[in-house]
């Protein structure tokens, strides 16, 4: 158990927001665009629709990765009744930024009209928003800041948009499918505040747990291009200027385990149990290709049973958005209801590039938005 100072501050998020680009695309839309999967495939991806910030049909970006961050924190701002100008520290994550520089997390900043604040920004995709989101806290409890936004956003349809617009749909490959299929653009946000000093009680204050699991195996997951791993004449040369690589075998296999050895730290670090747990914020833990492979992963058959009915997830709706999965799954929880005040909450990100996992267990306190019924 964490001890905490006397002039520690409490930190509650007071609530959430989330933006999607566009009107939902869903299966039968991605059939006509570039082919079908096969319908058994199809459902242990199980993702139904999703969001792309590009048109599908021309490949047109309709908005970026910065403006969706702004939209997603405005709808936090507004929910949490607190004014940008309020904001003091601006947390960010995303993998896909319009500009290698400067930070996306700027751009943000900028467009929120504030002069002034710390601006700092996570270069990864799932694990970044709830990295984030710890980071933040530890800097609003430790009194170097009163009000954060922390955002996690992904652009990732401009990757794969080269994989079947002007193609021939009967000519694509599986694995190009498959990214097709899986990925959808959009961001979260949430909105954290710090109470006055000594406020912090240990029993209701966050655990945190992080690791690369990867550092002994080939990456998941890799975005090829744009970057410095060869003269620029040579990567213009390439069949594509920037590729998404996806080891789906590799994935599918031992994303299940850094989800359990995830589960398994946090409960080492928190002393508690799968039990106690009354929401589980991931990104795609009911997904068919990953919780089948719990077993193996050494979770036990009760454990799964909780698991796979406090799971809070929204991968069917939106599909995988590498830094805003969680955030996204988190605000679709508050604003249905499946996360209410009082719940002990683990947020719990793995993500497939280097095999990371991320977890957050904190005591939810924001009572559900009136009216609330979704993102907009």
């Amino acid at each position: 158990m964490p001890t905490i100072s006397s002039d520690t501050r409490h930190v509650s998020v007071l609530a959430t927001g989330a933006y999607l680009p566009g009107d939902p695309i869903d299966n039968a839309a991605l059939t006509t665009l570039c082919g079908a999967l096969p319908p058994d495939v199809l459902d242990e991806i199980q993702v139904r629709t999703r969001h792309w910030i590009i048109d599908p049909a021309t490949g047109e970006h309709r908005t970026g990765t910065a403006d969706m961050a702004v939209a997603a924190a405005r709808q936090a701002l507004r929910r949490a009744r607190v004014d940008a100008a309020e904001v003091d520290l601006l947390v960010m994550s995303t993998a896909s930024p319009e500009f290698p520089l400067p930070a996306a997390v700027t751009y943000v900043q900028e467009k929120l009209g504030l002069e002034q604040c710390a601006a700092i920004e996570f270069r990864a995709g799932c694990v970044g928003a709830v990295q984030g989101l710890d980071y933040a806290r530890r800097l609003l409890a430790d009194g170097s800041y009163r009000t954060a936004v922390v955002i996690g956003a992904e652009s990732i349809s401009p990757l794969f948009a080269p994989m079947f617009l002007g193609q021939d749909p009967a000519k694509l490959r599986m694995r190009d499918l498959l990214t097709i299929y899986t990925f959808g653009d959009g961001a979260g946000a949430q909105v954290l505040r710090a109470g006055e000093p000594g406020s912090a009680d240990v029993a209701a204050e966050f655990t945190f747990a992080t690791r690369c699991m990867g550092g002994a195996r080939k990456p998941g997951m890799q975005i090829i291009g744009g970057g410095t791993d060869a003269p620029a004449a040579v990567q213009v040369r390439r069949k594509r200027l920037v590729e998404m690589k996806l080891d789906v075998s590799g994935t599918q296999k031992f994303g299940p385990r850094v989800f359990a050895q995830a589960m398994a730290d946090m409960f080492a670090r928190s002393g508690s149990a799968v039990a106690d747990i009354d929401a589980y914020v991931v990104p795609e833990g009911n997904a068919d290709y990953f919780a089948k492979e719990f077993a193996a992963a050494g979770v036990a058959d009760a454990d799964r049973a909780t698991l796979a009915k406090r799971m809070v997830e929204n991968l069917a709706d939106v599909g995988a958005t590498g830094s805003a999965a969680v955030p996204l799954a988190l605000d679709a929880g508050w604003v249905s209801g499946r996360v209410q005040p009082g719940d002990t909450v683990m947020l719990l990100a793995i993500e497939a590039s280097r095999y990371l996992y991320a977890g957050l267990t904190m005591t939810w306190e924001a009572p559900t938005p009136d009216g609330a019924t979704g993102v907009s």
